[in-house]
This record gives C-alpha cells, structure tokens and sequence, in this order.
C-alpha cells in the first residue's frame, strides 16, 4: 500500500502544483474572451451571437467538410472563374467536428464551436509552458492575456481553425525546448493537417533539430545522460512535414495535378505572392494620390501588419530562441506575401504569440497590478467592440 501510495502522491502533486502554475494564465485568458464574447451578446444583431460564430465565412466551409465531406463541384466560383473547392480546408478540424456531432447531440455548428473553444484552452495553456519555460510565469501569463485580447481574438470564439493550430503549433515549440523531438515532430505533423501556414512549425522543428546535429557533430558529444538519441532528432525532423507534405500531395493526386492544390487556392486568392499584393494594398490605401477615406477594418490590418514587423524586429534584438524567431518569420512572411483578401492578413498573424513576447516582457515591468489590470482590460474592451463589426458589421471574412 505504501509502496504504490507514495509514486501517486508524487504524481498527484506534481499535476496540483503545475494546475497551480496555469491557473492565473487560464484564468485571465478566459476572462478576456468572456469579455469580448459577453460584448457581442449585448451588441448582437437578428442573428444569435452562437449562430454567427458557428457559421461565418470560413466555419461554413468547414461545418460542410464535416458534413459531407470534400466536394469539388460546388456550383461557386472564385479568382479568374476557377470553381471553389473544398479541398481548400485542410481535413483535421472537419474531422474533430464529425468526431463530436458524432458522439453528443449538438449540431455541426455547435460541435466546431465546442472544438475550437477547447482548442482555445489548450492554445492558452501551451503559450504559457513555452513563454513562462523561457522567461517566468510573470510574462508567460501576460503573453497569454495579450493573445487573448488582440485586435482579431473574436476569431479565437468562432469555428476557425486558428485556434487549434495555435495550441499544436504551441506545445509542438514546447516539446523543441523539453528536447522532446518526436514529441515535436507529431504534433507538427498534426499542425499540417490543419491549415498550410503549418509550414512555419515545420521550419522551426527542422532548422532546430539541423542546429542541435550539427552542434554534436562538430563537439563530438556522446549519447549520455539525458540527451535524447540521434536517430530521435531525425525521427522528430522527419515525422514534422508530412501532415501538410501528405495533404497536399493527396490534393495533387486527387486533381491529378502536380499543382492541384495550388489551383484550388488560387479560387479562394490566397497564393503567395511574395507580398506583392500586400505592397500594392498599403501603396492604395495611403500612398497613392487622392487615396480614399478608409474603412476602421483596413486602418487596423494595416496597424496591426506594421506592429508585428516592429515586434519581430525586437524579437531579433532581444535574441529570442532560434525556433520561436522561425516559427513568428514564416508567420509573417505568410501573412504579408499572401495575395489573400485584405481582411484575412490579421487573421493569420493570430497564431503568431511568439512575437507578442516582446510586448509581454515589456509589461512585466509594469509592478502596479492595478495599472497593468487597466492596461489589459481596456485591450480586451477595444478586442471586444472591435469583434462586434468583424462578427457583425464586416462584409469581408475576417
């Protein structure tokens, strides 16, 4: 009895005291988004706030992947008259969608809602591990209130896939710094069955596990203690691309195409451009002669596009680690050379928490709890509002 008892007391007390560890990021993250949801119940227009997030612009498409699976003739036409495809979304969430309607009694909607706010969570929880593992608790829970309360964190509360893949691409950077490589290289592999921009997770587990195999080459280090095998480093290097590798070559071989999967993009005009229609968009909008009057959603891409670029910029100064500086790079690149929709370049930046990092350090040394509680709420209060004319008010998807 005591020889079993005490190894699960051990247990027990480390899983409290990790809870324990958690609990005000988790908190203060729910906190933000009950604020911004609680916004849009009050501001809510004809259409329950529920039903929105469940079914806008992009939860539409996954809910009916969910339901019907992958259909190519859909009768809608994109970019240049090339039908849409639903082989754009990639199949991972659809799939967790139809797990749940499959088991409890809620509807497509609801079941994507469920899954992309349990995501949330996890996302929240996996922010914290990595920031808090390298910095404190301290900033790793500002990081988290601050992912919670951006401009687009009403994303964050309807059926898209951002959050889910934040959480997988989350613990896949903490499984980097735990040198738990096959740990990493999965949950990559996963993060490509979500959504394209998994390219980033990828880099970061590839270029970091490259680094660590060069380093023992060249010290000659032995395999003892507790470094992880070599023959791990490759497996987890290897396991990371081929979620998105094997999407879309299945794309491929479907079409029966080599750019079968590019073709279907080009419907939804999300190709990369190398950041030409990026340029061409703020040259419009502020300066080209006689520029137009803005709308508030295209002042705040453009603020919040111009403040990641100076956020990553002092993540290179402040010699962030090699895989978050990665992870946030490809982030950018893919958001600004993205030939997308004007409305959609924040939202991919929503997975980038890494480099809100920066910012979250800043604010650590803000030692009144009292300014720095205003600081955040009144974020979440801007997040909130702003959330009611992307949910509401906005007729591009956000």
């Amino acid at each position: 009895m005591t020889a079993t008892g005490g190894p699960r007391r051990v247990v027990t007390g480390r899983a409290a005291a990790q809870l324990r560890a958690c609990a005000p990021a988790l908190l203060g993250y729910l906190a933000v988004r009950a604020v911004g949801v609680l916004i849009l119940l009050v501001n809510q227009h004809s259409v329950p706030v529920l039903t929105r997030l469940g079914t806008l612009w992009d939860a539409h498409w996954y809910t009916d992947v969910a339901t019907h699976g992958y259909r190519d003739d859909i009768g809608v036409y994109g970019v240049n008259g090339v039908p849409f495809s639903t082989r754009a979304f990639f199949p991972l969430y659809p799939l967790l969608i139809r797990a749940v309607t499959g088991v409890l009694p809620v509807s497509a909607p609801g079941a994507a809602l469920a899954v992309a706010w349990a995501a949330s969570l996890v996302a929240a929880l996996g922010i914290f591990a990595v920031v808090a593992h390298r910095y404190n608790r301290r900033v790793g829970v500002i990081t988290v209130v601050l992912w919670g309360a951006l401009p687009h964190a009403a994303v964050q509360s309807m059926a898209y896939s951002e959050s889910l893949f934040t959480a997988l691409a989350a613990w896949s950077l903490h499984a980097l710094q735990r040198r738990n490589w096959i740990r990493a290289g999965v949950l990559s592999l996963l993060a490509g069955l979500v959504r394209p921009t998994a390219a980033a997770v990828v880099a970061a587990v590839c270029l970091a596990a490259a680094v660590e195999l060069v380093r023992r080459v060249r010290r000659r280090e032995a395999e003892h203690g507790d470094a992880p095998a070599w023959w791990r480093i490759v497996l987890g290097a290897g396991l990371a691309p081929l979620g998105i590798v094997g999407y879309i070559g299945y794309v491929d071989h479907v079409r029966r195409s080599w750019s079968g999967y590019s073709y279907i993009q080009s419907a939804w005009g999300t190709q990369f451009d190398g950041g030409m229609g990026t340029a061409r968009w703020l040259d419009q909008m502020f300066l080209s002669p006689g520029s137009p009057p803005q709308l508030l959603n295209q002042v705040v891409i453009a603020l919040v596009v111009v403040a990641y670029v100076v956020l990553f910029l002092l993540a290179l100064v402040q010699r962030q680690p090699l895989p978050w500086l990665v992870y946030g790079a490809t982030i950018l690149a893919v958001a600004i050379g993205s030939s997308s929709t004007d409305a959609a370049r924040a939202r991919f930046l929503v997975p980038a928490f890494v480099l809100l990092v920066p910012l979250a350090a800043g604010l650590s040394r803000v030692r009144s709890r009292a300014s720095l509680g205003v600081l955040l709420g009144s974020a979440a209060v801007c997040s909130g509002f702003y959330g009611v004319y992307l949910v509401f008010a906005n007729s591009y998807s956000p």
